[in-house]
């Protein structure tokens, strides 16, 4: 019997991982799937011995509990890779590159000058180029900052590769890229993968075999095709129902115009190199009542053309003009609500100057609307589950009464149950309240089940704009039907 790279054995934590097992051999690919909190990432640390854990951890018969921390240093790294989901917080800020590339390589025993030298080989091997080795990491994009993890990750070819949910923040071409990227990588150099994820149409491409985590415990596992055709545990079942979203409502149109973008350009100038053209000469209408989808690639203008809506952002040129009050639900709930604020006062500024006319039962109120218990008035975000913070921001947005929501990529980091929730949850508020909405994501499916109406960004510019369904079943623009190419899905065959 071939023995495993990686074998772990009855894996404990109290209160957050219970009996969990594992095994990869060389070269295979594992996914581990289960929603937030359900101990993906705890088990990697584990792995790495980064969190206290029980157990039997053993890479290539080697058992991980024996090492000392200083053993454990030469083994993090060198033998176990991991690929964090955030490159901005994985990278140092203020170091370029170049240099954290070196670190790497240097702190396992690489010449410095041999480390410089490899590293446009190693850039080069992700898809970069040596130019990229001289920015910081806030000069990339997030499939770029992504890219440069990987690279470090791979730098003295590992036995074992993890990645923890390495492609969450990145649109779908991005997405596809970093992990054909994996794939090739992990088949070059016979490397075990463990591939950790909330996405089932990811790991369906991804991976071999799939363990399902849930509160902790292990509940299925075994071939991927198998599992995702005919699951055999309830948890793993209700996964993949929340994985299939529904349709939006048709929009009515309606003559009244409330968001008009005209021939509108963003420049960011830079001080060593070109400027960038966010936005170039777009112009847009928004009628009440639309819900608008705005898709596309990393860099395309999406958040840019959203935050000049919003008043976040001053054109460079061109107008924007709008005929309402607007509200907006940001990304990352955990950043935009503020640590040191409980519920209640968060509640409180999302009213503005009205929020001192706010009795507590209009605040449970809005609190009720999106599925929460009045007694959380009290608590801090640091308190609530990553779903829970997004209710908490929408409820915010709500009680300011806008007439147009903004939403930026508001269930991108978001498990699939979760996210099927938040989008049934933002349906039903935006129906009851008769609200306007452009909601900006990468995910093209979720764009579908709660837009009416669609536009794909490119370069600045919309390349193709119209009906949700008319766009999604019949493509004109190149670029609209790489993105619908570039979307993970679960296999059609199911149960």
């Amino acid at each position: 019997m071939t023995s495993s790279t990686l074998r772990v054995e009855h894996l404990r934590i109290p209160d957050i991982l219970d009996d969990v097992s594992l095994h990869i051999n060389a070269g295979e690919r594992v996914g581990l799937i289960g929603e937030s909190g359900s101990g993906k990432t705890m088990t990697a640390l584990s792995i790495l011995r980064l969190v206290d854990s029980s157990g039997e951890i053993r890479l290539h018969e080697q058992d991980l509990r024996a090492l000392s921390e200083r053993g454990m240093c030469e083994v993090r790294g060198k033998k176990i890779a991991m690929v964090f989901q955030e490159p901005m917080s994985a990278l140092d800020p203020l170091m370029r590159v170049e240099r954290q590339i070196v670190k790497v390589l240097t702190v396992h025993g690489v010449p410095r000058n041999a480390a410089k030298a490899r590293v446009p080989e190693m850039l080069e091997q992700v898809g970069l180029t040596p130019a990229h080795a001289r920015r910081f990491p806030h000069e990339l994009s997030g499939g770029q900052r992504q890219r440069v993890l990987i690279a470090m990750a791979l730098a003295h070819e590992p036995d074992l590769l993890i990645c923890d949910e390495p492609t969450t923040a990145l649109d779908v071409t991005s997405q596809r890229a970093i992990v054909e990227l994996i794939l090739a990588q992990v088949k070059t150099r016979g490397t075990a993968l463990l591939f950790i994820t909330h996405d089932l149409g990811l790991v369906a491409h991804t991976c071999q075999r799939i363990v399902v985590l849930q509160e902790g415990r292990v509940v299925e596992s075994g071939d991927t095709t198998s599992i995702l055709a005919a699951p055999a545990h309830p948890y793993t079942q209700r996964l993949l129902e929340a994985s299939e979203l529904p349709r939006a409502r048709p929009h009515t149109p309606s003559p009244e115009v409330l968001v008009e973008v005209d021939a509108v350009s963003k420049v960011y100038p830079h001080r060593f190199r070109a400027p960038t053209r966010a936005v170039d000469s777009l112009s847009l209408k928004v009628t009440r009542g639309e819900r608008l989808g705005i898709v596309g690639g990393s860099g395309s203008g999406k958040t840019t053309l959203l935050k000049m809506i919003a008043g976040l952002e001053t054109p460079t040129s061109g107008r924007v003009s709008v005929a309402a009050t607007t509200r907006m639900v940001f990304q990352d709930p955990r950043g935009s609500l503020d640590p040191r604020m409980n519920v209640r006062s968060i509640l409180q500024e999302g009213a503005g100057p009205k929020a001192g006319q706010l009795s507590d039962a209009r605040l449970a109120q809005a609190l009720h609307e999106v599925g929460l218990a009045e007694e959380m008035l009290e608590r801090f975000p640091h308190e609530f589950s990553g779903g829970q913070r997004q209710r908490i921001s929408i409820a915010r947005a709500l009680l300011g009464n806008p007439d147009v929501l903004l939403a930026d990529e508001p269930v991108s980091a978001l498990d699939v149950s979760v996210r099927k929730k938040v989008l049934s949850l933002m349906d039903k508020l935006v129906a009851e309240h008769g609200l306007t909405m452009i909601f900006v994501s990468h995910d093209l499916h979720v764009v579908r089940s709660v837009c009416s109406t669609v536009a794909v960004m490119h370069q600045g510019q919309i390349v193709e704009y119209g009906p949700c369904e008319e766009i999604f079943t019949n493509p004109q623009s190149p670029y609209t039907r790489s993105l619908l190419e570039a979307v993970p899905r679960i296999p059609e065959v199911r149960r």
